[in-house]
């Protein structure tokens, strides 16, 4: 068909100038109100009464009685009009007196009564009050007690001062006593629960609304009565002495407080008399307490919380008094106050990189299903980065795996809601977010080194049909010069979507595609999913009947193999927590691959996903199943299209473990690709998945799920691919030109142009789509797809640093333009960077020929010296060195080093280089790691930080010619500057489509 991408859909984007007062963001609103919570200091019952007491004493001295007795109406207006009249006609009459008797003897009483209020008042300033700071803030001067909280009858005194009390907790600062869906809370059930009930002044009670139903201040909670300090901080125990409206409360407590590093705080709170279920994970472990703590720990006592300070700016991180804490068996609650409004992180969900506070609940329990906003999705990760108001960043991880709501509210505070496990949560200092990122990716695990060829641009379609059909595509690519490393297929290579098969007349000619794609220096990557089909004939099927003799698979309540239902029928599902199925999954694909010798695995539908709820004989009905308490999962129920909570495996039950599952497949295949390393090639292969939970990015990387063909998909990936760098995953990216729904040339185009920029670029879409593959398209279209590719190729060198550092460091690879001292910045979602020096500044919408952009303060050049029309913006931050590569870096081709300088003529980079296949190189000795500095305009490379000599880091000689491989003979040092030195100091800047450049180049 005719191309329907023009030369002016082509044309690069220019930036729009707009005054920093325009700036606004797409996610929550960054509106510059004042926080409630700094103005509305919590004020005592206590101290109201003296405050009016002082001003009795004012006016009876100036004699003012009509205003004093007004003074008193208003002070006392909290008691019933009825009641008074009430009380008064219960009183015997007594003569009348006159009224100076009368004004006398009520003065005379008023001073003795102003009096000794006041010397109460002076006794209570000086003594240590037991109130605890950073409780709720009273409302705002001017609010008013709703008049349905006033009683009506002597009998309803103390419920009416309980309303009151009720009525001045501000609506921000309301902590949901009633979260169950479905329920409709009536004031009955509230109060039955010891809870506040006040309809919502603002919106209607709902999941994201004002919650009707909420705790008042004096609600039960847990007391500290001992505590005593240990070689790494404190320990403590808790009791509670009035039980909840949950079953099963643990009654007495045990609170561990380490101190572990500097940086790094960690809490546990757990039942001493009995063990729960802890994630079966490893994390350090500290013997001794940190010498010099960023933090104060402060304790209340009665109600128990904790109260975690920054030293150097007393900055509050975490205040658990704002609400009771709850730990009953099936459902434990702890909340905090929020030094911000700006939190990130909280995965998987669909949504803006930073989160809307309005009332926002995300439920955490990994389910199947496209990427839905407010949905629990593919994976679980209990950690948020929170901006400070000083600029300062701080982190905070709940290692907890079960089913969770995380609720966050415009106080702002967050409420954490469990199912099960204990309270472990760790508080990380930062001070910065990089530092942040770092100590929390310390305790889950640094992200695995993914393969040069990883970098690569990927093909696959779940609908090739046969392998010829697959065949045709790759030698189209190859044809119209466009590069490609790996291709892939979907379920359609199996025979009956049975793991481990071949079809055995579709896909015949499988075994000679990966041979031509090996010899074209490409690679191959199949899926494969965890169901194993359990109805195959006795002896025919492998997988199935090895995994019964070695007794791998999960078991239902009754001790049998559950069997669920997915692509091939029928199925048995393994139990990757078990070593033994390990050893399974191994040799199941040693087996295939000697077969169909693939280089990466896809591991798909490990949440896992079940056609059915549960299982083929249902689930028991039991608190598992049905738990006191759901959080908002998809479907209700937590075995909604998985497997029932009560299912077991070898570390626990399903309803523990659920949501770990895809790590553990992940950690399965990895061990299988160190052994087939070790015994076979030695060289890695690839892990990529679609479920994960947080420690799962040292084991591979993750793909954003089964996104549609639309603008919206391609706008809210990046805040996907962002927040996952966040969560130590950097190995990340989107389907690109989307997964389902008909591929649009325009939208395919941008989206080529932003995904060469995500760290894992892949194409992919469903069956019976149109294919996307660049070359189904326009020569216009196609050109501007290959030329953001070949772009992405060129920058190898830095993609492949940046990972480098994830993996040592712990650093991201795309990164937010979270610049601490700026705070416009914030809440940028349609911008990134590659580390932090390249701006990407894609296109977003159709039919447009400029984009807004920000540019942070500094000056920012243009990539291109001669900006081309069909190109993504992207623009060098002063100071940095970038090194590239022409195409893709065939033997003895050069780097390029491309120098943005700063003002004063100077700019430093850096680049990590192996040969790109083998594991653990960094760990090995088997890398050059090589320093650039530019001072005016002389380059030096003299500082090399290398385990290799100096001479072999330059030469960066491989034994095989490949990219990386072979021997570098010159590096070409490219200086630009523009002609007009004005720092980008405006917030947005429209950009012309040519800039003058002054190019300098010379041969290092």
């Amino acid at each position: 068909s005719p191309s329907q991408f023009d030369e002016h859909t082509l044309r690069m984007v220019s930036y729009k100038r707009l005054n920093p007062e325009d700036v606004q963001f797409s996610g929550t609103s960054l509106s510059e109100e004042p926080r409630p919570a700094q103005e509305e200091v919590p004020v005592s019952s206590r101290s109201l009464t003296h405050v009016i007491a002082a001003g009795l004493i004012l006016l009876y001295v100036t004699g003012l009685w009509s205003l004093l007795v007004a003074s008193l109406n208003m002070s006392l207006g909290f008691v019933s009009k009825a009641a008074a009249v009430e009380d008064a006609s219960l009183l015997p009459r007594r003569p009348p007196c006159s009224i100076t008797t009368g004004l006398l003897v009520v003065g005379a009483l008023l001073l003795l009564l102003c009096g000794g209020w006041l010397l109460g008042t002076m006794f209570w300033l000086h003594r240590p009050s037991n109130q605890q700071p950073h409780r709720h803030p009273l409302p705002a001067p001017g609010s008013q007690t709703p008049d349905s909280l006033v009683g009506t009858g002597v009998n309803d005194t103390a419920a009416a001062s309980r309303r009151v009390a009720c009525g001045v907790i501000p609506e921000a600062w309301r902590f949901d006593c009633y979260p169950e869906r479905g329920a409709v809370v009536t004031r009955e059930l509230c109060e039955a629960r010891s809870c506040c009930f006040i309809p919502a002044s603002s919106r209607p009670a709902g999941r994201n609304g004002i919650p009707w139903c909420f705790y008042p201040r004096d609600f039960p909670s847990y007391s500290l009565v001992s505590m005593n300090d240990t070689s790494t901080g404190q320990k403590g125990t808790l009791v509670r002495e009035v039980k909840t409206y949950y079953p099963a409360d643990v009654l007495t407590l045990e609170v561990e407080i380490r101190h572990e590093t500097d940086t790094r705080l960690r809490v546990r709170i757990t039942d001493p008399s009995s063990p729960r279920f802890e994630v079966p994970i490893s994390v350090p472990a500290a013997t001794e307490k940190a010498d010099s703590p960023a933090y104060v720990v402060e304790l209340s006592r009665r109600p128990f919380g904790l109260i975690v300070k920054r030293r150097s700016t007393g900055v509050v991180l975490l205040n658990t008094t704002v609400a009771p804490l709850f730990y009953a068996d099936q459902f434990l609650q702890m909340s905090t106050s929020l030094q911000s409004r700006f939190i990130y992180g909280l995965g998987e969900h669909r949504s803006a990189f930073l989160h809307d506070l309005q009332w926002n609940t995300l439920t955490m329990w990994a389910r199947d299903v496209p990427p839905t906003e407010q949905t629990n999705l593919y994976g679980a990760h209990p950690f948020y980065l929170a901006m400070e108001d000083g600029g300062d960043a701080h982190g905070f991880f709940l290692l907890n795996s079960n089913a969770m709501d995380v609720v966050l509210q415009p106080a702002p505070a967050l409420t954490w809601r469990t199912i099960g496990g204990i309270l472990d949560f760790y508080v990380f200092l930062g001070p910065d977010p990089a530092s942040v990122i770092g100590q929390y990716v310390e305790v889950i695990g640094n992200p695995s080194m993914p393969i040069y060829w990883a970098l690569g641009y990927h093909l696959c379609r779940w609908g090739y049909n046969t392998s010829n059909s697959t065949w045709e595509v790759v030698k189209r690519l190859r044809n119209y010069g466009i590069p490609q490393d790996v291709q892939w297929n979907d379920i359609d290579y199996m025979d009956r979507f049975l793991d481990f098969t071949l079809d055995p007349t579709k896909f015949a000619t499988l075994p000679d595609l990966v041979k031509d794609l090996h010899a074209h220096d490409q690679r191959y990557v199949m899926i494969l999913d965890p169901g194993i089909s359990s109805v195959q004939p006795e002896g025919a099927y492998w997988p199935y009947d090895e995994g019964l003799r070695r007794d791998v698979f999960i078991k239902d309540a009754e001790g049998k193999p559950l069997i669920g239902k997915v692509w091939p029928g029928l199925t048995a599902y393994p139990d990757f927590s078990d070593d033994v199925t390990h050893d399974w999954w191994f040799d199941n694909l040693q087996r295939f691959h000697e077969k169909v010798p693939f280089d990466g695995l896809w591991i798909d539908m490990n949440e896992p996903s079940n056609f059915l709820d549960g299982s083929t004989d249902g689930c028991p009905s039991n608190s598992l199943e049905n738990p006191p308490y759901t959080p908002g999962i998809l479907g209700g129920l937590l075995r909604a299209k998985t497997l029932c909570a009560s299912a077991q495996q070898k570390q626990s039950i399903h309803y523990n473990m659920h949501s770990l599952y895809g790590l553990m497949e992940a950690k399965a295949s990895a061990r299988s690709r160190h052994t087939h390393t070790h015994t076979h090639t030695h060289k890695q292969d690839k892990n990529t998945e679609r479920l994960l939970f947080f420690f799962v990015g040292m084991y591979s990387g993750h793909w954003l799920g089964d996104n549609r063909s639309q603008w919206k998909d391609l706008y809210t990936s990046i805040a996907g691919i962002l927040t996952f760098n966040l969560l130590g995953i950097p190995l990340v990216g989107a389907d690109i030109c989307g997964f389902s729904e008909e591929p649009q040339e325009e939208l395919c185009v941008r989206w080529t142009q932003l995904g060469a920029f995500y760290p894992f670029a892949r194409n992919h879409n469903a069956i019976v789509m149109k294919p996307q593959d660049p070359t189904a398209f326009g020569p216009l279209a196609r050109k501007a797809m290959k030329e953001a590719l070949l772009l992405r190729y060129s920058l190898f060198p830095i993609l492949y640093t940046l990972f480098h550092h994830a993996h040592v460091h712990g650093h991201t690879v795309a990164r937010p333009l979270m610049f601490p001292k700026d705070v416009r910045t914030y809440g940028i979602d349609k911008q990134f960077l590659w580390g932090r020096s390249l701006l990407v500044t894609p296109v977003l919408d159709p039919g447009v020929d400029y984009v807004d952009g920000y540019f942070p303060e500094g000056l920012w050049y243009d990539y291109y010296t001669v900006t081309p029309l069909d190109k993504i913006n992207l623009h060098l931050r002063e100071g940095s060195i970038s090194p590239t590569q022409v195409k893709r870096a065939q033997s003895a081709d050069p780097l390029h080093l491309v120098s943005a300088l700063s003002d004063d003529g100077s700019a430093s980079g850096d680049l990590f280089w192996d040969d790109g296949e083998s594991i653990d190189a960094y760990e090995n000795d088997l890398y050059s790691y090589i320093v650039f500095d530019v001072a005016q305009v002389c380059v030096c490379v003299c500082v090399c930080v290398t385990k290799r000599n100096v001479t072999e880091a330059l030469k960066l000689v491989s034994p095989e010619p490949r990219g990386l491989n072979g021997t570098i003979t010159e590096v070409n040092v490219l200086i630009f500057h523009i002609c007009s030195r004005q720092p980008f100091l405006n917030p947005r800047r429209r950009f012309p489509s040519k800039r003058p450049r002054i190019r300098a180049e010379s041969a290092l």
